[in-house]
């Protein structure tokens, strides 16, 4: 999140069945936002989920079956985000796991955000409203207000996933992903940080030349609350 927004002009909605929010399409995905504006299942050419060799929680394999089988992602790249363990799964359009990262997520627990956050200096926002939102995301590459790129993926609130950053040095960003605790990766205002390697070798490859889906699975709420589409058990 920053203080004053660059924000790309964009199609963008937070879950299924929740009228999108119009703003003027951009040429670098515009042959792709009917499709996603339309909001109708295109099923995958793969209807399975591939994690490689890694070993999520049953509440991310439960989404991203749902996702493939439902065909919810639109046969776009996409992202799972995993808040109660602080990490973030990138797969392709086919549901093959690019990367899995740690990541940093908002300071507080909770799965709404505060309207009009997006719009408020850093410095007003207290920390109970430091949350990332849980929901289902259409997100696409932009720049930020310093001219870093960064993933939009609540693009009203001022969220997005981008590379770590170093600074404020006092909040201990890069140590706080090395940790092998998801517990103190909860420091941002509610951006996404991953770090700079896996921005770079996974989600700029992905998503570069795409829109995608961003999937933030919940801290409290039950999934199905959160999630329009069927979820395997």
């Amino acid at each position: 999140m920053t203080a004053s927004l660059h924000r790309p002009q964009r199609w963008t909605w937070r879950r299924p069945g929740v009228a999108a929010a119009l703003v003027l399409g951009t040429p670098i995905w515009a042959s792709a936002v009917m499709l996603v504006s339309l909001h109708t299942p295109v099923l995958a050419q793969v209807q399975s989920i591939d994690f490689g060799q890694e070993r999520p929680s049953a509440e991310v394999r439960a989404v991203a079956h749902g996702v493939m089988q439902s065909g919810d992602h639109q046969a776009l790249p996409f992202v799972l985000v995993d808040k109660h363990h602080a990490r973030v799964f990138v797969f392709d359009r086919h549901g093959h796991l690019q990367g899995a990262s740690p990541a940093l997520l908002g300071l507080a627990r909770g799965d709404e955000g505060v309207a009009g956050i997006g719009d408020r200096p850093l410095s007003s926002i207290q920390p109970w409203e430091r949350t990332t939102p849980a929901g289902r995301f259409v997100a696409t590459m932009g720049r930020n207000v310093a001219d870093q790129a960064i993933l939009w993926v609540d693009y009203e609130q001022g969220i997005s996933l981008h590379p770590v950053r170093r600074h404020p040095a006092k909040e201990r960003r890069l140590q706080r992903l090395a940790s092998p605790e998801p517990d103190d990766n909860r420091i941002s205002y509610g951006c996404i940080n991953v770090p700079v390697a896996f921005w770079q070798k996974v989600v700029v490859p992905t998503f570069a030349q795409h829109i995608g889906v961003v999937y933030v699975l919940p801290d409290t709420l039950p999934l199905r609350a959160v999630f329009e589409m069927p979820l395997a058990p």
